[in-house]
């Protein structure tokens, strides 16, 4: 277990001529493959390496630590939840904003959080980049649909909106990782969470139709 704070979790910096950035993603990709295969206590550097196909030195050149490894990781894939979408309507941009959190929890930003979550419990470090990565824009999305809504007469003004961006996350992450699906033609787990949950969250928010 480690505590160490990660300020910097980007590759190592390096002299001489650029870095293969293809070289980048891949070892991004083998971090996550390992992560899913054998969980971040499982998860080695020379494990990483071997998936990617490349020396450990390779690694190292690019990442410092088996930390930094993941928390690149993880950036890499924060931004798949996608822009805000602003469809003129507070349900309008609640639906494309459940149903982006849906496909990024079925994704492999999604496959990540779920191999890291229990080790996050207790490793600050990594916590912390999971909530400013993952967490913070999702609740500035909610915060801007929110304001827009409120303008537009939908709702009253919301006070604290990150209590809103909770009751999206909570039962996605539930929904998608705790509850057993039996697989089958239509729309996975997720996006029949994010159907789900939508009328209720405008309840929630005294939604004027």
């Amino acid at each position: 277990m480690t505590t160490e704070h990660l300020p910097e979790a980007g590759p190592a910096s390096t002299r001489g001529r650029p870095r293969d950035t293809t070289r980048d993603r891949a070892l991004m990709e083998a971090t996550l493959a390992v992560l899913q295969s054998h969980g971040y206590s499982g998860l080695t550097t020379a494990a990483v390496a071997k998936e990617a196909g490349v020396s450990t030195a390779t690694l190292y050149r690019r990442w410092r630590s088996k930390e930094h490894l993941v928390v690149g990781a993880a950036r890499t894939w924060a931004e798949e939840l996608g822009p805000d979408h602003d469809t003129g309507s507070l349900r309008g941009d609640l639906a494309a904003l459940l149903h982006d959190k849906a496909h990024a929890l079925e994704g492999p930003s999604g496959r990540l959080l779920r191999a890291v979550l229990g080790e996050a419990a207790h490793n600050r470090a990594l916590a912390e980049v999971l909530f400013t990565d993952f967490v913070v824009p999702l609740q500035g999305r909610v915060s801007a649909l929110l304001e827009r809504a409120a303008r537009r007469g939908e709702i009253d003004p919301v006070e604290e909106p990150e209590v809103v961006g909770e009751l999206v996350i909570g039962p996605m992450v539930s929904h998608t990782y705790l509850i057993p699906h039996t697989p089958g033609p239509g729309p996975g787990p997720g996006p029949q969470m994010a159907d789900k949950l939508l009328p209720y969250l405008l309840r929630a928010l005294g939604a004027r139709t």
